[in-house]
């Protein structure tokens, strides 16, 4: 089962060298690694192409974000399943690519997901907020809950049938799009109950007070665009990101 590792980079001098690494140390071998770089003009390019073969494809050209790019990436895939590993990601330790092989061959479900760490912009072993996603159940979808994306793995012919990512948004395309997957056309989804991935504070998301505010009008959008009632979906998705601060395992 080959899986196919999708990163979106621009400007990425500072942190992909890490998500390079992270990547390189995975035991998993069948795997695609592609990157999509939307034509940085600091050292990124030369920091890809100095990691060697371990990156199967790249491709650098003007984008219209990292949406766009994702999608680009779909496309470009041939493995059986895509994820995504952001530049400024890494995997929480060298066996998740195996444990989410493993996963996908012992329950044939459509999709694969689990917890998340988000660490410190400067310090990825420095844990700042723990994300518990706890196994998938279709209901919570109304009140908000979504599984942490930089997590979810999905088989690529999915990809094909439901589409990537909606360019309309450009904050939420991961939260719309996650609706369409397990609301809207309800795939069948496992969970594993560990942390797969360490991601970097500092996001799009919420880097502002005016990107979270623009985050919460695209999540409504997201919820009415896949039949989700925002007036209850958004008060608790957003009040149920606070214990993630304070439960750290």
């Amino acid at each position: 089962m080959k899986i196919s590792v999708i990163t979106a980079t621009w400007n990425s001098q500072q942190t992909v060298a890490d998500t390079l690494r992270s990547l390189d140390a995975q035991l998993y071998q069948d795997t695609e690694y592609l990157v999509i770089d939307g034509a940085s003009t600091d050292n990124t390019l030369d920091i890809v192409r100095s990691h060697g073969g371990r990156v199967d494809k790249l491709i650098s050209e003007p984008d219209q974000g990292i949406y766009d790019a994702l999608n680009k990436g779909i496309e470009a895939a041939t493995g059986d399943i895509v994820g995504f590993l952001h530049s400024d990601d890494v995997y929480a330790n060298n066996k998740v690519l195996a444990k989410i092989a493993e996963a996908f061959a012992s329950t044939n479900v459509d999709a694969i997901y689990g917890d998340l760490d988000y660490v410190s912009k400067d310090e990825n072993d420095r844990l700042v907020r723990h994300w518990k996603s706890h196994p998938f159940k279709r209901r919570k979808l109304r009140y908000g809950w979504m599984p942490p994306h930089p997590t979810f793995y999905m088989r690529t012919q999915l990809y094909r049938d439901l589409g990537g990512f909606d360019l309309r948004f450009k904050i939420a395309a991961d939260y719309d799009s996650l609706l369409r997957y397990l609301w809207k056309n309800q795939i069948t989804v496992g969970y594993i109950p560990e942390v797969l991935v360490k991601m970097r504070l500092g996001g799009a998301s919420n880097r502002s007070i005016k990107n979270m505010i623009q985050k919460s009008r695209e999540d409504c959008l997201a919820m009415n665009a896949n039949g989700i009632s925002p007036f209850i979906a958004l008060p608790v998705k957003n009040l149920s990101k606070l214990p993630q601060f304070f439960k750290k395992s």
